[in-house]
């Protein structure tokens, strides 16, 4: 009986799965095993708690996706930690993204994940490609993040022009408990974790819903943006879909994920598809093929 072991680590928490035969007999979480974010010694504290919970004895193969795995030199560090613990494992790092079309089932797509950041990874004819993900500071363009950032943009640049504010600024500034608009700058830099204002992003899409002009702008902006992360991934791979999104903007939006979808559909890409698994039974997928490749090499 194989057993397998999937993990799935994000910037603010760790999801593991453990299976035997093909059976999920354990699943856990703990806090982020980001080398990237965290470092290496705190990646490899919380990897020891989730090893104990799910059990490190036995694991025959282990996949890990992780978002700070955007470098040979970052695959190779969590590669290292992962094999401290697991030395009769076999090992594959990927980036996170990778999970998404795992997760689904599917073998050739394109993954468009859009939540606190946003990236595309494809694979088609055993071709892959990749767009965005470069972080909060370079990109995560049509993310939730990026969407609160250019609310509070517009209601600054209303305050340097001297206009009273506007529904989206007001309600921006009421969501992060300020009187003013002008409170917006400070408030924004004294609290500089993308997870508080990627989740205020509700306020733009509920104001973009009620027919707000600039709260719309918005949305169609990010939309544009996310589209054309797709499609730079389709049109490198010549692969039209199907298209898995994943992510709380993408999936639980729903202004922002029909607009998706009907953006994609004028670029010729019909299959738009929500992840309905979670990210972390991609990874135990790819794990199993671990397992599969090195058994067919034995037999060849």
């Amino acid at each position: 009986m194989t057993t397998t072991l999937g993990l799935d680590i994000g910037g603010s928490k760790t999801m593991a799965v453990r299976a035997e035969g093909g059976i999920v007999v354990a699943e856990a979480r703990a806090g982020s095993a980001n080398v990237a974010s965290v470092g290496v010694h705190e990646a490899g504290r919380q990897l020891d708690a989730i090893l104990e919970r799910v059990g490190a004895y036995g694991v025959e193969a282990v996949c890990a996706g992780a978002a700070g795995a955007d470098t040979p030199e970052g695959c190779a560090r969590l590669r290292d930690l992962l094999a401290e613990r697991l030395p009769d494992a076999m090992i594959r790092v990927v980036h996170d993204s990778e999970l998404v079309l795992a997760a689904a089932g599917v073998d050739d797509g394109v993954a468009l994940i859009s939540g606190t950041g946003s990236v595309a990874w494809g694979r088609h004819d055993g071709r892959t490609a990749r767009a965005g993900g470069w972080g909060y500071l370079l990109g995560d363009q049509g993310s939730g993040y990026a969407m609160a950032r250019a609310a509070v943009c517009r209601a600054l640049a209303a305050v340097d022009r001297g206009e009273p504010a506007d529904r989206l600024g007001q309600a921006m500034a009421a969501e992060c408990g300020l009187r003013s608009t002008e409170q917006l700058l400070d408030h924004f830099y004294n609290h500089t974790d993308r997870r508080y204002w990627a989740r205020r992003a509700s306020v733009v899409v509920e104001l973009a819903e009620a027919g707000d002009p600039v709260g719309r702008a918005i949305v169609d902006e990010a939309v544009a943006d996310l589209a054309d992360l797709v499609g730079t991934v389709a049109d490198r791979l010549s692969c039209h879909g199907p298209v898995i999104v994943a992510g709380g903007m993408a999936v639980n939006q729903p202004l922002v994920h029909n607009e998706l979808r009907t953006m994609l559909a004028a670029r010729g890409i019909d299959d738009m598809r929500v992840l309905d698994a979670d990210p972390v039974h991609g990874a135990l997928r790819l794990a199993a093929q671990l397992l599969d490749r090195d058994a067919a090499a034995l037999s060849g």
